[in-house]
């Protein structure tokens, strides 16, 4: 059982003995319990000042009573300050109860059992005949993680790229090909040469107005399915996401659908007539909208003057096309924080139609824009960092030091590539998702602190310990984990379930990256005071089992946010 729980219930007892009339809403749950912000405050503290109200009682009173009733020494000590009940878990038992949770658990360690719900997570979302860069890492980064979290936890996943594949953009892209490319170019070029017509595009559009009007005609053809058109927007289609997988398996990312915009635009025609069935549109200057003022905001634009759909037309055909065909309890859209109007009326557009669920079931996972070195990205302007430099450069960098730290190091070159993408996604979600980075070599590169390859280092440590133990010959003597290193770390190892609980809460991946950097800051304390393998032989068995649990629960949490942990570095 759970330290928390178990606490839980003990308070819940003590509490029912001490004031046999308080009414059951009062009774204190698990959640209640607060975790001190020092350890000699206690490993959990009850607040008793929301009793104070219902019991008449001041808080330090309430405190003192349920704490003489709240002894129990096998689970935790109980002491009253002021206005909170503190309490210490019995440190042997503690580490005993821990450890074999760990132990049996395994890589399911924290997790669930299959809970029948399924969840679609729209990530990614990279655009067609465009290069992918760190402008996307955020969202494929998170969506991945997600992904693994919820799965952990017992859901369904479905992992959807949103294929940026619609828009005038794409006849823009045609009509420069057509003008200023050729195949063997392209396919010279692949998606560089892509970008260069691209941004030729627009700039020859500065001085022929001309070339904007072409770009709408050749989009047309394509929403017409006009063959020459089809055509070559299928290659560009295709070797995009060639470019693309290149990335993704550097990355370890797969997903279970590619359908993009243009998959929904034989679906839309449902969702204009069941909005004009419902009396929701209406006209504003030549185009059709549904009208939010009522909510604070702007219309959602469904049809323009011309009668050509929208983001937000294919967003209302897709979410009711997934709700059909996969039936999800909860839909996560990892998208920037700049969209956050364009969901809130999506959303709202849905409920108004009569599917409740969407206020319930759908989520916009907002999270910051990235930048590079002050500089915002614009595929426009040809200002681009691309992803796949970005990761052989980190891949370059760790190579480097693995040769100068570690030059007898085998298979070093697979060793660089796992600790330099590692080292990219770790700094990625470190932080909360909302807030922005930008995105410079010298920090995402830095290998030492609050960084990927610390933590990979500290689980290879582990490995090595392990590796160099002889097999335990005695059963473990947990009273060998009673010193404040070991048990600092085992209240880390215990809470790691809390975190990733709480991940899947807030959709918050930096939750559980915290944590595993946390406990690889506590093991490399433990390590440099204690010699794990010096001493009796049940006092090794219990340090190693306290290292193999730490081997374990890091390996996890790294898996969870899609980083690899090697066993040598």
């Amino acid at each position: 059982m759970e330290m928390r729980q178990a606490v839980a219930e003990l308070l819940r007892e003590a509490v029912s003995v001490a004031y046999p009339d308080l009414p059951e809403p009062f009774l204190p749950t698990p959640d209640a319990l607060e975790v001190p912000p020092d350890s000699g405050m206690g490993d959990f503290a009850y607040p008793c000042f929301r009793l104070a109200k219902p019991l008449r009682t001041a808080p330090p009173l309430i405190a003192q009573k349920v704490a003489q009733a709240a002894a129990r020494p096998l689970i935790a000590s109980a002491e009253s300050v002021g206005g909170y009940v503190n309490f210490f878990f019995h440190r042997e038992n503690f580490a005993r109860s821990v450890l074999e949770e760990i132990k049996s658990r395994g890589q399911r360690y924290g997790g669930a059992e299959a809970n029948g719900k399924t969840v679609v997570l729209d990530y990614s979302s990279i655009n067609i005949a465009k290069r992918f860069h760190i402008g996307h890492l955020s969202t494929t980064v998170l969506g991945h993680s997600l992904a693994r979290i919820y799965a952990h936890l017992g859901w369904k996943t479905v992992g959807v790229n949103h294929l940026g594949d619609w828009g005038t953009q794409f006849g823009r892209m045609i009509a420069a090909f057509k003008h200023w490319g050729t195949w063997e170019m392209v396919e010279q070029g692949g998606i560089d040469a892509l970008t260069e017509l691209y941004v030729r595009f627009h700039r020859e559009a500065e001085t022929s107005p001309d070339l904007e009007e072409e770009g709408r005609a050749w989009f047309r053809k394509i929403e017409e399915g006009d063959p020459e058109a089809t055509e070559i927007f299928s290659r560009f289609k295709e070797m995009t996401l060639k470019d693309a997988q290149k990335v993704y398996a550097l990355l370890g990312v797969t997903f279970d659908s590619y359908a993009g915009e243009s998959f929904y635009n034989d679906k839309m025609g449902r969702v204009v007539d069941e909005l004009r069935e419902k009396n929701l549109l209406i006209e504003s200057d030549g185009a059709q909208v549904v009208d939010l003022e009522a909510w604070k905001m702007p219309p959602c634009l469904i049809l323009k003057s011309d009668g050509a759909t929208l983001y937000a037309t294919r967003d209302l055909a897709a979410a009711l096309w997934r709700k059909d065909h996969y039936g999800f309890d909860k839909c996560l859209y990892v998208v920037a924080y700049q969209q956050n109007l364009h969901f809130r009326q999506v959303f709202k557009v849905l409920e108004l139609m009569g599917y409740g669920w969407a206020g319930e079931q759908m989520e916009h996972v907002a999270f910051g824009m990235v930048s590079y070195e002050g500089q915002a990205m614009s595929t426009r302007e040809g200002n681009v960092v691309r992803l796949d430099e970005l990761l052989t450069r980190a891949r370059e960098k760790a190579l480097e030091i693995i040769r100068e730290k570690s030059p007898g190091l085998e298979d070093r070159e697979d060793t660089a590539r796992i600790v330099g993408v590692g080292a990219v996604v770790f700094t990625t979600l470190l932080n909360s998702r909302i807030k922005d980075i930008d995105f410079w070599w010298d920090r995402a590169l830095n290998f030492d602190g609050d960084t990927g390859p610390y933590v990979q280092y500290t689980h290879a440590r582990s490995c090595s310990v392990l590796r160099k133990a002889e097999p335990p010959q005695a059963e473990p003597d947990y009273s060998a984990l009673s010193d404040d290193e070991a048990q600092a770390l085992l209240r880390l190892l215990s809470r790691f379930p809390e975190a990733v609980r709480s991940a899947l809460r807030d959709n918050e991946p930096s939750d559980v990256t915290r944590a595993v950097l946390d406990i690889a800051k506590a093991f490399n304390r433990y390590y440099y005071e204690h010699r794990i393998l010096d001493g009796e032989g049940s006092g090794i068995a219990a340090r190693l089992m306290l290292t193999r649990a730490v081997r374990d629960v890091i390996r996890l949490g790294l898996y969870l946010i899609g980083v690899k942990a090697p066993e040598k570095m």
